[in-house]
């Protein structure tokens, strides 16, 4: 049975070293990819899901230019007063055989200049969201790039560690042949070996699932071999220091652009209290008697305010405390994600003192005892093997506890740039 096994796994080693289960195709020989050589190629490229941030805030431009200019000037032409028993143009002296007529509309106020000015805002605020997506992607290349560097750490781990256990099950072999071990430890350390082939084939779905969401940014660059250890991380700044970083997030910038744009809402309603007016002026031809001019001015009256104006307003200002409790809550959202972030990465360096300190250390001892005392008869295989499962487990626990910690740095770096 135990022969069966590792011949079953020798035949796996093979087909994946050859290729022949990969589902990705080899990593070309090159220098490993860095955490900062993957957010740098993301940044480089041409992403469409920032690109459209871009056409969006251009789309605005144009369209707060177009929002500024008056009008489009209206020209009218007529044949007025000509008598109906006749049809002369010559019979009736207030005839005019053609009357050309130009008129021009003005909006109340400054009604153009802060609409124009509004629209502008909403450029501005497609660009900060732009930004904020610049430090999505960036994030989500980090947490791919940890995740790929996690599940690699670990099939180095679990590979050692299974080749140290290897050993021993050709030691159990030898004795179970002479008669010296029964075929119950025989048994269990074939369970073992095959729950540790087990988690290594998770770790390398996993190493591949990550590798797939890091190529969609930097593409084959994902295939490169990535460095044994984690990228050194500064202590963050106190939490006073990072939390006035926060107002400059570029989420909180589009807020307070929604604010502005708000603001001009409600400086346009109030236009709507002055009077519209309109220019026009026209010419009259008539056949054999001097020529009529005339020209004058329209204004709208707005005497009835309170059905109208009045109710825009307050909706204008009621838009405006709402983009205002937006910025708020946003605040109070980054501030807690701020002080997550920063406990956990506070916690985790905590554990991962302990863990260098004393846990690691101990299982080391522990699983090197037991090895010594099973030799000597004076340990059972079951204790063996489970003082050998627990060093691995502690190797593996604290390699995921300083990817942890990277991802609360990261998370940081997200709210307020490099937080050290």
């Amino acid at each position: 049975m135990l022969t069966s096994r590792l011949s079953t796994v020798a035949l796996a080693a093979i087909l994946l070293t050859s290729g022949g289960l990969a589902p990705f195709p080899a990593p070309a020989q090159s220098e490993p990819l860095t955490l900062d050589t993957a957010i740098a190629l993301a940044t480089a490229a041409d992403e469409p899901e920032l690109e459209r941030f871009e056409q969006r805030a251009l789309a605005f431009e144009n369209e707060a230019i177009a929002d500024a200019q008056l009008p489009d000037p209206m020209v009218t032409g007529q044949v007025a007063n000509v008598p109906t028993d006749s049809f002369e143009f010559d019979q009736d002296g207030m005839t005019q055989a053609l009357r050309i007529g130009l008129r021009q509309e003005f909006p109340a106020g400054r009604t153009l200049a802060l609409r124009g000015e509004q629209r502008g805002t909403a450029s501005a605020i497609e660009r900060a969201n732009k930004r904020v997506a610049q430090r999505e992607i960036e994030l989500e290349v980090r947490n791919a790039w940890l995740e790929l560097a996690w599940r690699e750490r670990a099939q180095a781990i679990l590979g050692d560690s299974r080749a140290a256990i290897e050993e021993q099950i050709d030691s159990l072999t030898a004795r179970f042949a002479s008669g010296n071990l029964d075929a119950q430890d025989v048994s269990r350390a074939d369970l073992e070996l095959a729950l540790l082939d087990d988690e290594l084939t998770e770790h390398r779905r996993q190493a591949d699932s990550a590798r797939a969401a890091l190529a969609r940014y930097i593409g084959n660059a994902a295939f490169r071999s990535l460095p044994a250890e984690l990228p050194a991380m500064a202590e963050p700044a106190p939490l006073e220091a990072l939390e006035d970083r926060l107002v400059a997030h570029p989420a909180a910038e589009a807020e307070r652009k929604r604010i502005d744009s708000a603001q001009y809402g409600v400086a346009i309603a109030e236009q709507a209290y002055k009077p519209r007016f309109a220019l026009e002026g026209g010419y009259g031809f008539r056949a054999d008697r001097a020529d009529l001019a005339t020209i004058g001015v329209t204004l709208s009256v707005p005497l009835f305010t309170d059905k109208r104006q009045d109710r825009r307003r307050a909706a204008a200002v009621q838009q405006m405390s709402a983009a205002e409790l937006d910025h708020h809550a946003l605040l109070l959202d980054l501030r807690r994600q701020l002080e997550q972030a920063l406990v956990d990465w506070r916690r985790l360096q905590e554990r991962l003192a302990l863990y260098a300190e004393t846990i690691s250390e101990r299982a080391q001892q522990t699983a090197a005892a037991s090895v010594t005392t099973y030799a000597d008869s004076q340990t059972d295989f079951a204790e063996l093997i489970r003082d050998q499962l627990a060093e691995i487990r502690i190797r593996l626990k604290r390699a995921e506890l300083e990817t942890e910690a990277a991802r609360a740095w990261a998370r940081l770096n997200y709210l307020v740039g490099d937080p050290s």
